[in-house]
């Protein structure tokens, strides 16, 4: 069975060509990959799960306190049984917490992107969690700009789309199931709906991705690597040519399902006022454009967060 690659990003810089090659080769392929030699310190990592943990294990009443009724959870925590993957008749088993971009209040997206809320009972969470929002905005630049070059658009090309993204990131907690047969899983099949999501910390087993041929493809990292897909957005944008792969996270049949499974994915998203066209380079005989109507990141985003019951 083909496995989704692990591909060191450092190449992007000694073997630009070949690297750009294959990489394009895996998301074409699989809509994901495995990004190592990112050089995000261990230390960064592991304090910030460290730090969410912390925030998991704090009383539910302590935690509602940080919900933020009507705003489709942007900012501060959602509870369990809440999100429900599009199509699906059960909520996932998870409760998780979203940090935001901080921008200045000026802005003219102040609007749609509220400050970020942090809470007082855990003193090294802004710092972790911010620390870790800014490391993996940065990665996502660069594995952006590979993608770019591989389908001929200039290396720069996402930069002045993304500096203002709508991007979060989300430590989610899915509890230990202690009940047999529950027809909920820890996240339900789906598609991500933004540029690309990275995930750090996906050892933990759960993780399955659905191939091309219709086969469910267990992915665990190893080492320093992280895990990257194409969003819906991106794919719209690219007229499919990277396509945005449905992928879950299942209840281990093992001992491991009573044990919790912490996962922390950060949801690059572009500028709220980027129009999702498919651009020029990416529509030919072979792959005719697939979308005749035209749609902003924001409105898009609001479409699919009605669909997902957060809002």
């Amino acid at each position: 069975m083909k496995n989704v690659p692990t591909l060191d990003i450092r190449r992007y810089d000694s073997d630009r060509a070949a690297f750009v090659a294959e990489l394009g080769a895996a998301y074409r392929e699989f809509g994901f990959c495995c990004i190592s030699g990112h050089g995000i310190p261990r230390e960064l990592i592991d304090g910030a799960y460290d730090t969410f943990q912390r925030f998991f294990a704090l009383p539910t009443e302590t935690k509602l306190s940080y919900r933020v009724p009507g705003t489709g959870g942007a900012r501060g925590y959602t509870p369990f049984k809440v999100e429900t993957a599009k199509d699906s008749k059960h909520a996932d088993l998870k409760e998780f917490w979203h940090i935001g971009r901080e921008i200045p209040r000026d802005s003219k997206f102040a609007e749609v992107m509220p400050p970020n809320i942090w809470p007082s009972e855990i003193a090294d969470f802004q710092p972790y969690g911010y620390g870790l929002f800014e490391a993996l905005d940065q990665l996502g630049s660069r594995v952006l700009r590979a993608l770019a070059l591989h389908i001929d658009l200039p290396e720069n090309f996402f930069e002045d789309k993304t500096d203002q993204g709508n991007s979060i990131l989300r430590p989610i907690h899915y509890p230990p199931i202690t009940e047999e047969n529950i027809p909920n899983v820890r996240a339900g099949a789906h598609e991500d709906i933004n540029f690309i999501t990275l995930l750090v910390g996906a050892s933990a087993e759960g993780l399955e991705v659905l191939t091309r041929d219709g086969e469910w493809l267990p992915i665990t990292t190893e080492g320093d690597a992280i895990v990257v897909n194409i969003g819906d957005m991106l794919q719209r944008l690219t007229n499919h040519v990277y396509p945005s792969t449905s992928h879950r996270v299942v209840n281990p049949q093992n001992d491991n399902a009573r044990k919790p499974r912490y996962s922390v994915p950060y949801f690059l998203h572009p500028n709220p006022d980027v129009v999702l066209d498919p651009l020029p380079q990416t529509i030919s005989a072979d792959n005719p454009s697939r979308y005749d109507t035209s749609i902003t990141s924001h409105e898009y985003l609001m479409q699919r967060l009605r669909e997902i019951k957060l809002i």
